[in-house]
């Protein structure tokens, strides 16, 4: 009976989708219509004659080589950020529609942080998603089904001796010098309810180095001062399976790094917080979940900031990432000629006031901006700035301000997108295939700062003289770089870049918080430096790389 319902919605369905057209002779009939088991729901073009159809598509040849495409291409330089927020599903299906009505060829490009993800198989990715989605909330609800028979193997787990636990634990670590496998793989095995716990050496020295607190007035945020930067899962550093990417996630904040940066304009990042702060409350302690921070920036179009406008955007962040309150919040304005700044500001303190923001912050304001919203009294917490060894614009005026009123600096760029790294030294990349590929959006962005700053030359010298400071410590060159930089003033915490589920720098990350640098590192550092330019006044002050043409 509930088939043949189904069956006769479907037949009403197709005839009165098909009244709308004008049938010949060989047209199907309804009575065939009807026979299809399988009803799709095509979105057809009624007006698309043979005649135009023939001027709707052209190859492109050369050789053995052609392709047929839409004379009318639709262009998603859009979705790079600038036009508005765009929601991935409305998105993928505003993409259907198109197909569906004939215009079938899309152009985009790997540095528009949203196209890559709303490629082909993106549309496949996030059906999987939603079927993820389901799968998790039916294991909540078995979970919870269960619960009497969960507790009763706990308490099981509970019962086992001490030192097996803390043999269990300690798997981990050979402790023969000859190198003797350990038995972690067989104690997994038998208490198949013990989660193996990743263990971290950390001093105490270390500990109090690791994390800071920045506040204004009442409000404050701890965070640990080497941040994981999420641009990389934007698209442009290669592929990132998500459930690799949240698997890596979890390992960075299993080794202490607990405090990820990410943004609206990031593609999938806040969705992968989202996901990977949903494992870290199912699979570690609540003591744990309270150490994890995620910090997100707000990149509107410079239009009307209503507070109805600024609370659905920051509503959207808040169910991507999952929370109820969003650790930080970081603004970035594009135009400073409409102060409609100061209202979107003043909104995101009043969302704060309600409890769905912890802190406000800010991401490439300039020092006279900076002021003018601290005098306004909205308490932003922090700024959010590029800052390396080659440029050091935040510590000729801002750093001065910051220090004034507490404001604090978060910086970025800080290993310049890896061209501080052993990998670049005494490389020659002005010949083509000689030297490693500058091939990254974050690459290609830091080079651009290496010319103005006096070129690749001048730059091999700074690299050298940072591989002795790093060979002097036993540490990289990239260590070398953010400790520099997280001892300059007013700097709270530093990023770098993570590509998560492609490579990793857990242990160069760590050995920032151990690595001290004395008086000759620093004025060998400081020597090498001076022989660049002013980037502040070949630039200008900081953000202001993005509001020149």
């Amino acid at each position: 009976m509930a088939a043949a319902v189904v069956n006769q919605n479907h037949h009403h369905y197709m005839f009165s989708t098909l009244t709308r057209f004008s049938f010949n002779s060989t047209t199907p009939t309804r009575t065939r219509r009807r026979e299809s088991h399988s009803v799709n729901r095509v979105r057809c073009s009624s007006d698309i004659a043979s005649s135009t159809s023939e001027n709707r598509v052209v190859t492109l040849s050369n050789g053995n080589d052609s392709l047929n495409i839409c004379r009318v291409l639709n262009g998603m330089w859009q979705t790079g950020g600038g036009w508005g927020r765009i929601d991935r599903n409305d998105a993928v299906e505003a993409m259907l529609r198109y197909a569906d009505a004939g215009l079938s060829t899309f152009d985009m490009a790997d540095h528009c942080t949203l196209s890559a993800t709303l490629s082909y198989g993106s549309v496949f990715s996030l059906l999987e998603l939603r079927t993820r989605e389901i799968d998790e909330i039916s294991y909540l609800f078995v979970c919870l089904l269960n619960l009497l028979d969960v507790i009763d193997r706990h308490l099981a787990v509970c019962k086992l001796e001490m030192s097996e636990l803390l043999r269990i634990c300690c798997s981990k670590f050979t402790f023969n010098p000859k190198g003797t496998p350990t038995r972690r793989a067989i104690a997994a095995r038998k208490h198949k309810y013990v989660r193996p716990i990743q263990c971290v050496r950390i001093t105490e020295t270390e500990e109090d180095n690791r994390c800071i607190v920045v506040k204004n007035g009442k409000d404050s945020l701890d965070i640990c001062r080497v941040v994981n930067g999420m641009w990389q899962t934007s698209g442009g550093w290669g592929t990132i399976d998500r459930n690799n990417a949240v698997d890596a996630m979890l390992k960075y904040a299993d080794a202490g790094l607990t405090t990820f940066d990410m943004a609206d304009i990031y593609g999938p990042a806040e969705d992968l917080y989202g996901i990977f702060i949903n494992r870290v409350r199912r699979e570690r302690p609540p003591e744990f979940l309270e150490k994890v921070r995620g910090l997100t920036k707000w990149v509107p179009p410079p239009v009307k900031m209503t507070s109805s406008y600024v609370r659905d955007s920051i509503n959207v962040s808040r169910k991507r990432m999952d929370v109820d309150s969003l650790d930080m919040l970081q603004f970035h304005w594009w135009d400073y000629s409409n102060p409609g700044y100061l209202d979107a500001l003043k909104h995101l303190t009043d969302l704060k006031e309600e409890g769905k923001i912890k802190t406000v912050a800010l991401t490439n304001f300039d020092t006279e901006r900076l002021q003018i919203i601290l005098e306004n009294e909205i308490p932003v917490v922090s700024n959010q700035v590029q800052h390396s060894i080659v440029d050091m614009r935040p510590q000729q005026r801002m750093a001065e301000l910051c220090q004034l009123t507490g404001v604090k600096l978060i910086t970025y760029g800080t290993v310049m997108g890896g061209l501080l790294s052993e990998k670049f030294v005494d490389t020659n990349i002005t010949i083509p295939f000689a030297g490693p590929a500058i091939n990254t959006p974050s690459l290609q962005k830091y080079k651009r700062m290496v010319d103005a700053w006096g070129g690749w030359s001048l730059f091999q010298g700074l690299l050298r003289t940072l591989k002795q400071v790093a060979s002097k410590h036993g540490v990289s060159i990239a260590t070398v770089a953010v400790k520099y930089i997280l001892d300059q003033p007013a700097v709270a915490g530093s990023m770098v870049g993570v590509r998560l589920g492609l490579s990793e720098h857990i242990q160069d990350c760590n050995a920032i918080f151990s690595l001290v640098l004395d008086e000759d590192d620093v004025s060998s550092i400081r020597e090498a430096t001076r022989t660049g330019k002013d980037l502040l006044k070949v630039i200008g002050d900081c953000g202001d790389e993005y509001r020149r043409a």
